[in-house]
């Protein structure tokens, strides 16, 4: 069992910037895909970015491709999210997930384990 804490939400401006981080419990953090998504109000809910669990790979879709970041610190159980250049479109809570040496980062049934969620608000 993991459990997944997010924090670092917030309001800033637009331009502005934040992290996000996510907080795994257990012993195995470092075998799982961490991965970022987020939902809008009224939208479905989509991927933002992922990290493989050795890190050697990274995956943004096109939206954040340039101003988002995710790393991740196995010695702490933590992934982040390093948000840059944030736009009002970005509004959305930002989900940490987890996924068993999950392989294909964008499906997000491949995930086992879900934070509950962390607000991001960017005002413009």
């Amino acid at each position: 069992q993991v459990q997944l804490v997010e924090s670092g939400g917030g309001l800033v401006q637009a331009g502005g910037a934040l992290r996000l981080s996510c907080l795994a419990s257990g012993s195995t953090f470092s075998s799982y895909t961490m991965a970022w998504f987020r939902q809008a109000p009224g939208k479905e809910r989509e991927f933002v970015a992922a990290i493989t669990w050795s890190g050697a790979g990274t995956y943004y879709p096109d939206s954040v491709k340039g101003r988002f970041t995710i790393s991740r610190d196995n010695a702490k159980n933590t992934v982040y999210l390093q948000m840059n250049s944030l736009k009002p479109e970005d509004t959305a809570v930002y989900y940490c997930a987890a996924g068993w040496r999950t392989t294909n980062v964008l499906q997000q049934t491949n995930y086992d384990y879900w934070g509950q969620g962390t607000q991001v608000t960017v005002s413009s």
